[in-house]
């Protein structure tokens, strides 16, 4: 009978052979999950001894990025079309896009009462600034977009837009005061402490969010990451974070 030492099984689970070779794993985020992705990594890193270096921005700027060749092992997107996309072009791994999260759009305030569980406040004339992400380059500056169209409200508010180049930074927006509004990631203002005044946009005023990961190339770290990104740990991780369930979309 073989005998597997409890170390070396891990290793193997983990993908990480051979083993007592610690790695590290290059991971592009999306800027509205790096907040969750620290949490995620961090176990990860006990896991398997394996190092995450985190990169974090729109989408859009790391799609670009790993067209132009950058050295990254993973892409978590804040959509599916640039996962797919770099699939089709040959720059990330056919096959290995999964959905790991599926995330949802808020309308949020400092101002406890400048925000109702309606959003009516986006119903009449502006009052301050409202901060979106960038739709050309942010799926969550694209689905403030889509809502503001389908609620009529798109004109309206127009020339009281402040655009943020990432999810992260439109939060940042509203945080600091340079605006009143903003329509943010919900897992922003979990993660923040569910501060202010908030109004869940509901799903039907903009295409799902849904975020998809992708491997860049065969590595064992990437794989393991892969693997420990859909495991039901990292998924609780996820949930209580203030995504849906990936089979919500």
């Amino acid at each position: 009978m073989i005998c597997l030492r409890p170390l070396y099984v891990l290793c193997v689970l983990m993908g990480a052979l051979p083993c007592g070779i610690a790695g590290e794993i290059k991971v592009a985020v999306a800027s509205n999950f790096a907040p969750t992705l620290r949490v995620l990594a961090d176990g990860f890193e006990k896991e398997s001894g394996h190092e995450v270096i985190v990169v974090t921005g729109s989408t859009g700027k790391l799609y670009a990025q790993i067209v132009r060749g950058a050295p990254y092992d993973v892409f978590l997107a804040a959509d599916a079309k640039r996962p797919e996309l770099l699939e089709k072009q040959g720059a990330a791994v056919m096959g290995s896009r999964v959905t790991y999260a599926v995330g949802r759009l808020v309308l949020w305030s400092r101002d406890e009462d400048v925000v109702d569980e309606g959003g009516k406040v986006l119903m009449g004339d502006p009052v301050g600034r409202l901060a979106i992400a960038n739709p050309r380059i942010a799926p969550y500056g694209q689905a403030a977009l889509e809502t503001l169209e389908k609620l009529g409200r798109w004109g309206a508010w127009q020339a009281s837009l402040v655009r943020g180049e990432n999810a992260a930074q439109t939060w940042q927006f509203v945080e600091s005061g340079a605006a009143r509004l903003g329509m943010v990631a919900r897992s922003h203002w979990v993660t923040n402490g569910k501060r202010g005044a908030v109004w869940l946009v509901p799903a039907e005023l903009h295409q799902p969010l849904v975020q998809q990961a992708v491997r860049m190339n065969d590595r064992p770290e990437a794989v393991a990451w892969m693997r420990y990104l859909q495991s039901d740990r990292a998924l609780q991780v996820i949930r209580d974070h203030g995504y849906d369930k990936p089979d919500a979309e």
